[in-house]
């Protein structure tokens, strides 16, 4: 089962990944992904594999896509190393993940006050640039399953919502 996180900018996907996977270190039934992305690595953003253009031109990946001007991939061994794989994607790879295996979207969301209030205080962008990234969506493809979690609250909560599904997708 490949269990893809989407979501909105400010929604916590990384806050409540990174719980779930400090939660469940050690349980073999349960895989996070660690993506290859043509962007340098920062000490303060996602862990995730630095690559240059060119070396992601020549890897192999099971899943892989473009957004923001980047390319990001899914290492192609990772689909057989755990009965549930957990990875953070593009809405616009849904479609192609959904042909290849069996797949359940978890889609991490919060209120709209709730996105705009965390994406201020990130400071990143200037307000029109927040409110266009509130207004922009992107629908999930018609017949793939989808979970939503509402993170709205305190994150041990939120992480708690994330690790049960996986479980429970794990047996």
């Amino acid at each position: 089962m490949l269990v893809l996180v989407v979501g909105p900018s400010g929604a916590g996907k990384d806050s409540l990944m990174n719980g779930a996977k400090a939660l469940l270190r050690g349980d073999s039934r349960i895989l996070f992904a660690r993506r290859a992305i043509t962007r340098p690595a920062d000490p303060d953003g996602e862990d995730h594999e630095p690559v240059s253009p060119a070396e992601f031109a020549a890897r192999d990946f099971a899943l892989s896509w473009t957004a923001h001007g980047l390319s990001y991939g899914i290492p192609a061994d990772i689909m057989s190393a755990a009965p549930v794989v957990v990875a953070n994607v593009s809405r616009g790879a849904i479609a192609e993940a959904a042909a290849r295996w069996p797949v359940l979207v978890l889609d991490v969301t919060a209120p709209p006050d709730v996105l705009a209030a965390r994406l201020a205080a990130r400071g990143r962008e200037s307000a029109d640039d927040v409110a266009r990234r509130l207004r922009r969506s992107v629908p999930i493809p018609a017949g793939v399953a989808v979970e939503t979690i509402v993170n709205d609250g305190p994150l041990d909560v939120g992480v708690a919502r994330f690790v049960a599904v996986l479980e429970r997708l794990a047996g």
